[in-house]
């Protein structure tokens, strides 16, 4: 049973509700016929999508971006890390406000943890430093295609040009394509997408076994919940970027898992 105590919620709520007066958050990265029975009441309206813009100057990052590598013995889509040890990855989908991002971030240093960011390009344009900002940090930096629409609905050349102008980005900021690709709006890529993302340079797609449903704002303990009641050796573990409840969430998360003695890794650290 997860435990917050009242201190350790009205901190983390505060640090919420400051950024949320800072700006609205960007929308779910949920799939499209995912389960809407928890209660959604208390989502923030989502913002209009924002006009394309041209990427600004962002100075590189003082750690190396590595490069996308094959895991032998892997699947072409990867659902989790081996069993036998207490790692776990804490995967975040990388959209939504830059400072609720990079209080996410800090949280997660501040435990010892290290995070996998899946990056949606739109998002990298508008805020380019935040790749530099995930490297230094030492986590994963992947890509999450464009313009986080459905891929897999799309047809070869539309999925085609969400993946590559995506790993363009990336590959502008980081020198690397990064290390990781996910597909949008969907927790596995269908057989096309998977082919288009192994030619664009990824050995793997990265999917997850634990939802933490953070999407669906049910509030910070709720999400800890989630996580803790799923989470076991080599979980990969879906999480946002965008979500106050998100950050409500990570502190106890984070305690627990250390509790447990589950060290929270990168995905390439836990495959490694």
């Amino acid at each position: 049973m997860v435990r917050v105590t009242p201190t350790d919620r009205r901190t983390a709520l505060r640090a919420g509700a400051g950024l949320v007066a800072a700006g609205a958050f960007a929308p779910a990265c949920a799939p499209p016929d995912a389960d809407r029975s928890v209660s959604t009441s208390r989502t923030s309206p989502a913002p209009p999508t924002p006009a394309p813009s041209t990427p600004t100057a962002a100075r590189a990052p003082t750690r190396a971006a590595p490069a996308p590598r094959a895991f032998p013995g892997q699947p072409a889509q990867i659902g989790h890390g081996p069993r036998d040890r207490p790692r776990v990855a804490l995967t975040f989908h990388g959209q939504g406000d830059p400072a609720l991002a990079r209080a996410l971030l800090t949280e997660a240093e501040r435990h010892g943890a290290r995070v996998t960011v899946l990056a949606v390009g739109t998002w990298l344009d508008e805020h380019p430093e935040l790749a530099r900002r995930v490297l230094d940090g030492g986590h994963d930096l992947g890509n999450h295609t464009h313009r986080h629409i459905d891929v897999n609905a799309l047809p070869e050349a539309a999925a085609r040009d969400e993946i590559t102008r995506c790993a363009e980005r990336l590959r502008r900021l980081t020198g690397s394509i990064g290390t990781w690709f996910r597909p949008s709006r969907a927790a596995r890529a269908s057989p096309l997408v998977e082919r288009l993302a192994r030619a664009a340079g990824y050995p793997h797609v990265l999917s997850y076994d634990v939802d933490s449903r953070d999407f669906t704002s049910p509030g910070g303990p709720a999400v800890a919940r989630q996580v803790l009641g799923e989470v076991r050796n080599g979980s990969v573990v879906s999480l946002h970027f965008g979500y106050p409840d998100t950050l409500a969430a990570l502190p106890a998360v984070l305690d627990e898992l250390g509790r447990r003695h589950l060290h929270a890794v990168t995905t390439t650290e836990l495959l490694s």
